[in-house]
């Protein structure tokens, strides 16, 4: 009996999606529940499980565009299992690479890679010190293999010249990121007010505690807790900037929903931190590193990069001093963070160094006005260099006065 694999419902809005990979080629022995390709939509990644144990036999090529509900091959549930047939142990696709055969894979004690490219490593036994990483934390990402395979000749770290141009086909994500740029640019009223921040407070509170909290909490202390928590304060005073404009009404949120930008293998997604402003400040980091962990491994889904309402993006992490954030529309503002760099700073007539950054916030000037701009960043800049106003989001002796 054979059952045909199907292209699943990934979402209400996609109806159509790309064969990206593979992962098993026809004729070769699956486990069920063993993930035999990869799909990419205009948003997110997914995986093709296989419903029974069989032999497959695929019917389409890596890099088709096919439909909700088509047919890309079938599975021979009746089919005696090859006796050279390795069982494959099903794991969570994140713990196990997706290799085409049993073949081994290099652990992660060997090499740092994603498991997408782990799996290719293996399968075209490529040596991988031929490969230069360009992840996080010298991390092997997927366009790096493919990269080696494609110049076999060239070497790490050694600059080749020529003139050949190399076309390729845009991903469906990052389409959906040029439609939506474009779009925002082109639909909204966007400005963009500028300040700084002296960071002192902040960086010493963070040199303080940073080792007791990780004890207690399991997790770093990091920057982008302090300005979600800022930022939750300062929407709540000015709602605007935490507003969006549907047809001829403006929806107001009473809660803060922060989307974080990140830097994925293909491209820029922004998942959503829900109910930002009733987390604790360790609560907001781990929701970062879980959510930023799931779009380096391209693990996102829908829900997790829908509904935000306030996006917040991190520049400085590659050195960017000053930009202008496009908006993520349908939101109204976005907070960009940039580089903390020493500056001398005028205090009290003295010359003084100080940590800096500069700190953007674009905005739709169809909801937003001026007055409510920049006092939203000014709010912004007074919560984080005066860190224990993120408790009250006031003084907190003004607080016990009641004042």
């Amino acid at each position: 009996m054979a059952i045909e694999i199907k292209i699943p419902t990934v979402g209400e809005s996609i109806t159509e999606v790309t064969l990206v990979k593979w992962n098993k080629k026809t004729g070769d022995w699956v486990e069920r529940d063993e993930v035999i390709a990869e799909l990419e939509s205009e948003k997110a990644t997914f995986e093709i499980n296989a419903e029974q144990a069989g032999i497959l036999a695929t019917q389409v090529a890596e890099g088709d565009t096919l439909k909700i509900g088509d047919i890309v091959g079938n599975i021979d549930t009746s089919a005696a299992k090859p006796a050279g047939a390795a069982a494959v142990e099903v794991q969570p696709a994140k713990e196990t690479p997706q290799a085409a055969e049993a073949k081994p894979v290099p652990s992660s004690s060997d090499v740092k890679a994603t498991p997408v490219a782990a799996a290719i490593i293996a399968d075209k036994k490529l040596d991988v010190k031929t490969v230069t990483p360009t992840g996080s934390n010298g991390k092997i990402v997927k366009q790096d293999v493919l990269e080696a395979l494609s110049h076999p000749g060239i070497k790490p770290g050694v600059e080749m010249f020529n003139r050949t141009d190399r076309p390729e086909k845009m991903s469906n994500l990052r389409k959906t990121i040029s439609r939506r740029l474009v779009e925002a640019k082109n639909t909204t009223a966007m400005l963009t007010t500028f300040n700084e921040v002296d960071m002192s407070a902040i960086m010493e509170l963070r040199a303080k505690n940073k080792d007791k909290f990780k004890e207690t909490h399991g997790v770093n202390l990091g920057f982008m807790s302090f300005f979600t928590k800022a930022c939750c304060f300062a929407l709540q005073e000015w709602p605007a900037v935490n507003a969006m404009i549907d047809g001829e009404n403006v929806v107001y949120h009473n809660y803060c929903d922060v989307s974080i930008a990140v830097s994925a293998p293909k491209g820029l997604v922004v998942p959503v931190i829900r109910n930002a402003e009733s987390l604790s400040m360790a609560e907001i980091e781990k929701e970062v590193v879980k959510l930023a962990s799931k779009a380096k491994d391209n693990k996102l889904t829908i829900e997790e990069m829908s509904g935000g309402t306030f996006t917040i993006t991190n520049g400085g992490v590659f050195g960017s001093l000053m930009s202008t954030p496009i908006i993520n529309i349908p939101q109204s503002a976005i907070l960009g963070m940039h580089k903390i760099q020493d500056r001398p700073m005028a205090i009290n007539g003295q010359v003084v160094i100080k940590p800096m950054m500069y700190l953007a916030l674009s905005y739709d000037h169809r909801i937003i006005d001026g007055r409510e701009s920049v006092s939203f960043l000014v709010r912004v800049k007074e919560l984080l260099e005066n860190p224990a106003l993120l408790l009250f989001g006031k003084d907190p002796l003004k607080s016990l006065l009641e004042l």
